[in-house]
């Protein structure tokens, strides 16, 4: 696996750090047995991002249309 640093200037503790995190999650992913089903990331699920309801018309409505809460 080649990681390159496109932008920024990284200490070595940093570059350390990011490189653990990788190589965990590379870990974990080549101990599942064979054929074991992934589940999905929470993170980049839509869900996560989409309103359960729609904001209500009224002044500044325009500004809640995207964040969620």
């Amino acid at each position: 696996m080649v990681i390159k640093v496109v932008k920024g200037n990284p200490t070595p503790e940093e570059l350390a750090a990011a490189l653990a995190v990788v190589q965990a999650r590379a870990a974990v992913l080549a101990s599942a047995p064979p054929g074991a089903a992934r589940v999905a990331d929470e993170w980049s699920a839509p869900a996560r991002v989409a309103r359960r309801t729609l904001p209500q018309p009224g002044p500044r409505a325009w500004a809640r249309t995207y964040w969620p809460g």
